[in-house]
C-alpha cells in the first residue's frame, strides 16, 4: 500500500496498529487494518525501507500516528544489504 492510501486510511481511523519491523539492516512499516495487515510500498511498487529506526519512526509520525510497535528480532545492524 502506498503512502497516499495509507495516509487516507489513517485519516479515516481504519488503521488499528502500526509496526516498525527490522529485517537485516533495514526497517519497514506494517499496518493492521480491518482487512488484514498491509506493508508500506513506494510508488514504484517496492517495499518502502529505511536504514535507521529514527527515520522510519519519523515517517510513521508524519502519517499522524503517535504509537507504533517495534519488532527488532531479526535486526542485524552490521549486515550489509545486497544490491539486487
Amino acid at each position: 500500500m502506498n503512502e497516499k492510501t495509507l495516509r487516507a486510511l489513517v485519516d479515516a481511523g481504519a488503521v488499528k496498529r502500526v509496526r516498525i519491523v527490522a529485517e537485516g539492516a533495514f526497517f519497514h512499516v506494517e499496518a493492521d487494518t480491518p482487512n488484514g495487515s498491509v506493508t508500506a510500498f513506494t510508488l514504484k511498487g517496492a517495499v518502502k525501507t529505511w536504514s535507521s529506526l529514527d527515520t522510519a519512526a519519523k515517517w510513521v509520525r508524519s502519517l499522524g500516528i503517535g504509537t507504533a510497535q517495534i519488532n527488532i528480532a531479526r535486526w542485524q545492524p552490521g549486515q550489509k544489504g545486497l544490491g539486487l
